[in-house]
Formats: C-alpha cells, sequence, structure tokens
C-alpha cells in the first residue's frame, strides 16, 4: 500500500486533531517512525520503507493551514549531539510540533567531520546516534550527515523545512552555513533553552576536575585510567579519607544536636511536672494548716476535749456532816466483792484522788 486517500470530511478531521492521532491513524505504511514511541528511531540507510510518494516542496503557509493527506511535513534537523541534553531535546520537541502533521528526521554528523570543524567530543559517533534513536520526538535518523546541505541532500531525503536556532553559524569557511537554506524560504527558526549545553557541562566538569577524579577513584576507577599522576592519586586518596572523617564528625555532632535537643525537650517537660505537683502540694499544705484550714479545726477540737479532760469537776457547796458518836462504832464489816474502779483519765485526776484519799484518813483519825 504505497498511498491513503481519504476525502475531503477526513481533511476535516486532520485539521482538528492532534499531531501524534494524526500521524498514527492515517499516515501511510510507507513512513514507520510513526511508531517509534514504542521502539528506537529507525536509521535512514537501513530503513526498508523509503519514501516513495510524490514529494512536492510545500511552502510555510501550506504547512500551516494543513498539509497534502497523503503525507506529513518533512522537517530536518541537525547538530553534534554531544551529551545529549534537555536542550537538545527541547530543540527537537519544537521542530517536530512547527506544523499539525510533521516527520522529523535528524542528520547526526561524524567524529571525522566534528572533530575537523568543531573540535574533540565527549561521545563518539555510534553513542551519539543512539542517544537520538531514543528520544521520543525522533521519527528518523540520518547517520553521518553533511555539514553543508546540498541540493541533493535535501532532494534525497525529500526535506520540507529545515529546523535550527536562528543565530548565525559560522563554520566551514561561511558566516551562516544555513544562508542558502534561509534565502530559499525552508528554514524554520527554533529557541535555544539558557543555562544548558555541552560546553556548559564540559565546562563544569573541567572546573570541578579534582572532585570528579577522587569521585570515580572512589567508585574504583584506576589511577591510569583517569589519567591520574602517582603523587595525584595519593593526594586524592588522603583528601578522600579527610573527608570520611569529616564526615562522621558531622554526623556525631548532628547526633549529639538531637541528643541536646532531647534532654532539652524532657527537662522542659519535668520542669513543667514540676511545677504542676508543687502547686498541688501548695494548695493540699494550705487546706490542711491554713487559716481556714481543716488542720485548725481539728486541732480546736481535740485541744477542747483536752481541757475538759483535764478539767476536775467542782464539788457541791453545802455537804453533809457526818456525827460523830462518841462512844466507837464497831469496825465496819467489808464484803469481799470486787469493786469497780475507774482508771484515772490523766495524772492530775490521779494526784487529785490519792490527795482525796489521804486527806480522808486523816479525818478518820
Amino acid at each position: 500500500m504505497s498511498e491513503f486517500v481519504i476525502g475531503q470530511a477526513g481533511v476535516c478531521e486532520i485539521q482538528e486533531m492532534s499531531t501524534t492521532l494524526l500521524s498514527m491513524a492515517f499516515l501511510p505504511a510507507e513512513y514507520p517512525g510513526v511508531w517509534t514511541l514504542t521502539a528506537p528511531a529507525p536509521f535512514a540507510d537501513e530503513s526498508s520503507c523509503q519514501c516513495q510518494a510524490p514529494h512536492e516542496r510545500l511552502t510555510i503557509a501550506q504547512a500551516r493551514l494543513g498539509t497534502p493527506v497523503d503525507r506529513p511535513v518533512r522537517v530536518y534537523a541537525d547538530g553534534i549531539f554531544d551529551l545529549f541534553h534537555s536542550g537538545h531535546a527541547r530543540a527537537l520537541m519544537q521542530a517536530k510540533t512547527l506544523f499539525p502533521n510533521s516527520y522529523l528526521l535528524v542528520g547526526v554528523c561524524s567524529d571525522d567531520l566534528t572533530h575537523k570543524f568543531k573540535g574533540f567530543t565527549v561521545m563518539n559517533e555510534a553513542e551519539r546516534y543512539e542517544a537520538l534513536r531514543h528520544c521520543r520526538y525522533v521519527d528518523e535518523v540520518i547517520r553521518d550527515a553533511p555539514w553543508t546541505l546540498t541540493p541533493e541532500f535535501l532532494e534525497k531525503h525529500k526535506i520540507d523545512f529545515v529546523a535550527h536556532d536562528d543565530i548565525p553559524y559560522s563554520s566551514a569557511g561561511s558566516d551562516d552555513v544555513y544562508k542558502h537554506i534561509k534565502e530559499a524560504g525552508m528554514f524554520v527558526p527554533t529557541q535555544r533553552t539558557e543555562g544548558i549545553s555541552t560546553s556548559d557541562i564540559i565546562t563544569r566538569i573541567v572546573r570541578d576536575y579534582d572532585v570528579y577524579a577522587r569521585r570515580n577513584l572512589q567508585r574504583g576507577y584506576t589511577a591510569k585510567e583517569l589519567n591520574v599522576s602517582f603523587i595525584n592519586e595519593k593526594k586524592y586518596r588522603f583528601q578522600n579519607q579527610v573527608d570520611k572523617m569529616k564526615e562522621k564528625v558531622k554526623n556525631v555532632e548532628e547526633r549529639s544536636k538531637e541528643f541536646v535537643n532531647r534532654v532539652e525537650e524532657k527537662s522542659h517537660d519535668l520542669i513543667q511536672k514540676w511545677e504542676e505537683k508543687s502547686r498541688e502540694f501548695i494548695g493540699n499544705f494550705l487546706e490542711l494548716f491554713g487559716p481556714d484550714g481543716a488542720w485548725k479545726q481539728m486541732f480546736q477540737e481535740r485541744s477542747s476535749r483536752m481541757l475538759q479532760a483535764l478539767s476536775p469537776k467542782q464539788s457541791p457547796v453545802s455537804s453533809p456532816t457526818r456525827s460523830r458518836s462518841p462512844s466507837r462504832s464497831p469496825s465496819p464489816t467489808f464484803s469481799w466483792l470486787p469493786i469497780k474502779t475507774s482508771p484515772p483519765s490523766s495524772p492530775k485526776a490521779a494526784s487529785a484522788s490519792i490527795s482525796s484519799m489521804s486527806e480522808g484518813d486523816e479525818d478518820e483519825k
């Protein structure tokens, strides 16, 4: 199936639906890259399905209004893509979403071209190719892309537009390698992402070289693999030991601070409890021993009872006089019956009773 034709109603639906759904629902089988959400993007030189549909180059106005239903807009973006980062991905996302229905081809320059015109790369060309294949916005990857785009290259891959940032790119003896693309009306600008670039990442690594060298020594890399001299290796290992000691001291300090904080919290709780208990104790003490306390009333009651017990009973004012007979009365007979006597209630009462008995004996004599 080389072509896919839809009526006028289908064209209206294409203009209204989103880019992804359009590509997957209405795209002919000769564009396999739309299925790359579940598989890596294919390489252009290995793809078994080449674009065979009739190709007429579109204008930007036509592409924005809606493309022919038999094919999407073929957008091309190229670059080095070393240390693939979010800035690269955002540029490709912009290129992919320039038009309602687009097919994104990404050209990646080889190591030879890159080292010749730009400089040495961290990743080799195979690693850079694979990084692009697994970007969700890429439909097809073109390996060993040319540094300057030629009409033959554009015709071979049936490219409608070229997407790149609008800053003039001077290289290979030209003030702007995209100048002829711009003059042909095939250039569509994208925006650069500030704050992130391959050069920025390399600058961070170079600036903190010692940190990353020590990091990789800790992870098991040898000094030879890191191209580190014997003296620097020993220095880095010593610094690693010092950092470990600092980390231990830091952990001890943090634990000690936590312990001190816990002690302070507990002491604060203990002080609050002590204050509550002390208030309760003082309140109970005042209830017992205060001016109107229960102890005072109890003491008054007991003291009044003691005073009653200690004070003797008053004898009657007039007591009957005994008549004494001149003759000696016969001695009375005592009955040997036990007489119950109550013990004296107090020492004073006992002494008073003894003195009264002695007086009675004297009277009898």
